[in-house]
């Protein structure tokens, strides 16, 4: 599967002209204060945490009886169309993604799909973070893993995303005409800590504004998830245990700024 650079400029074009918007026009997609899909910033912290940096717009893209329509934009005209092309590739690529990383590992190519389930979630975050005269002070998104199994990140020219490894905050390069596969702390999970899920952030910048596109790819509700029997042996034994349900705990953990981790633990 080939995803041409001309295709990856629509996605971040439609997600531009969505952001660059009247607000009366975004705000016909807002979500509730307690709701996650839609337009707006994330749910409210927990007391304590800090508010980010940027715009976001949230939605569940697959299996298409999960879309909400009412949050999908109007404005621009191919925003629909394009991002139901981009959901498409994206389920093709998650499937080309998981059986590499099964192969990679010597195990059954099918073993990561068979966790995710038939009815694996797919959602997109589309996120604007406008320039900031103070990026010192302030995070565009604060430090945190990822609930999913692992996440397809677009980026654009402009650095900010980073990752924390060995104690310091690396910068991600930003490579305007590929995919960034991040893994999830379910990945983790299924691979009994193998491919680690890391702890990322986006800095802000008081130069330029930055777009990126993230989906999430995460199993089925009510799947339970747990180590491949191929990665637990006496060398290495089993330090997770199945879990169902996972992104919802992560996401109670996510508010308080806090990692979830701990809970699948044995």
């Amino acid at each position: 599967m080939v995803l041409q650079k001309s295709f990856l400029d629509k996605i971040r074009q439609v997600a531009r002209d969505f952001f660059e918007q009247p607000a009366e026009e975004k705000r016909r997609h807002a979500k509730g204060v307690e709701e996650f899909e839609g337009y707006g910033a994330d749910p409210v912290p927990a007391e304590g945490q800090s508010l980010d940096w940027s715009d976001r717009l949230f939605l569940d893209v697959y299996p298409e009886d999960r879309r909400k329509h009412k949050f999908w934009p109007e404005n621009p005209k191919s925003f629909r169309k394009v991002l139901e092309e981009y959901t498409s590739r994206m389920q093709i690529l998650t499937e080309l993604v998981s059986k590499a990383m099964a192969k990679s590992l010597n195990l059954e190519a099918d073993c990561f799909l068979n966790q995710f389930g038939e009815r694996a979630a797919l959602q997109a975050r589309f996120n604007y973070y406008s320039r900031c005269q103070r990026p010192d002070l302030v995070l565009g998104l604060k430090a945190h893993a990822d609930g999913s199994g692992y996440t397809i990140i677009l980026q654009d020219d402009v650095e900010g995303l980073q990752i924390f490894k060995d104690e310091r905050w690396i910068t991600a390069p930003s490579i305007s005409d590929a995919l960034l596969v991040l893994m999830g702390d379910q990945m983790e999970i299924m691979t009994n800590g193998i491919f680690k899920s890391p702890v990322h952030r986006v800095l802000t910048s008081s130069e330029k504004e930055r777009i990126s596109v993230a989906v999430f790819y995460t199993p089925e509700p009510n799947k339970e998830i747990g180590p491949e029997e191929g990665l637990v042996n006496e060398e290495r034994p089993k330090i997770y245990k199945k879990v169902k349900d996972y992104a919802g705990v992560h996401w109670e953990y996510y508010q308080q700024g806090k990692r979830a981790l701990h809970v699948a633990k044995v």
